[in-house]
C-alpha cells in the first residue's frame, strides 16, 4: 500500500494519519522513467513533485564546465526542482532519473488543492522545513568537513550508492573531482 509507505517515510518528521496519505495518493499518478531520462529540462517550469518508489533521481545545474549535481535522491524520498515548483518560474536546474525508476507524481495544481486542507498545510510545511534543514546541513558539511568525511557520511546514509550512482555524479555532489574521489576510495580500501 503506497499510502502506508508514504506515512512510514514521513513519520520521522510528522505523524499524519494514514487517511491524509491516502488523500495525497489519490491526487497522484504513478509514472515510470528510464535510466538517464530527463524528467524536467533546465530553464523550464517544474509542474510536478515526485516521491520515489523505486530507483533514484538527481537534481543538476548547468555550468560552463559541465553539470553540477546538487542532489541525489533514492527510494522513499520526495524529489524535484522545488525552487521552480514553488515560484512557478523557470530555473536553471534539471532533473534526471539516474536508474530505471517508478515514482508517484503530483501536480502543482493538486499540491495547491491539498495545501487548502489543514493536514495538507501541515504536511507541506513540515516537508519544506525538513528540506530546508537538509540543504543547510549539506552546505555546512561542504564548508566544514573534508571531502573524505563528506564521502563517509554519504556512504553512511546511502550504503549502496557506489553500485547505483556514477562516480562522476557522486564526486560532483560532494564538490570534488572524480580523481579526488578515486583517491579517497583507494585510501579507504587500504585501511
Amino acid at each position: 500500500m503506497i499510502a502506508k509507505r508514504l506515512k512510514t517515510s514521513f513519520d520521522k518528521y510528522l505523524h499524519a494519519p494514514l487517511e491524509a496519505w491516502e488523500q495525497f495518493v489519490s491526487k497522484c499518478d504513478l509514472v515510470k522513467f528510464k535510466k538517464n531520462e530527463i524528467i524536467k529540462q533546465a530553464f523550464h517550469i517544474e509542474r510536478y513533485a515526485y516521491f520515489i518508489l523505486k530507483g533514484s533521481g538527481g537534481v543538476f545545474l548547468l555550468k560552463n564546465v559541465g553539470t553540477v549535481c546538487l542532489d541525489l535522491m533514492y527510494e522513499d524520498s520526495f524529489f524535484g526542482d522545488y525552487m521552480s515548483l514553488i515560484t512557478h518560474q523557470p530555473s536553471p536546474l534539471f532533473t534526471i532519473a539516474l536508474e530505471h525508476s517508478e515514482m508517484l507524481r503530483i501536480s502543482a495544481t493538486n499540491i495547491e488543492a491539498l495545501k487548502q486542507t489543514p493536514i495538507g498545510q501541515t504536511i507541506f510545511l513540515f516537508s519544506a522545513e525538513s528540506s530546508f534543514v537538509d540543504k543547510q546541513q549539506q552546505q555546512i558539511d561542504l564548508l566544514t568537513l573534508t571531502a573524505e568525511e563528506r564521502y563517509l557520511s554519504l556512504l553512511d546514509k546511502q550504503p549502496n550508492i557506489i553500485q547505483r550512482t556514477s562516480q562522476k555524479q557522486i564526486a560532483s555532489y560532494l564538490g570534488i573531482t572524480t580523481q579526488s574521489l578515486s583517491r579517497i576510495r583507494q585510501k579507504l580500501s587500504r585501511n
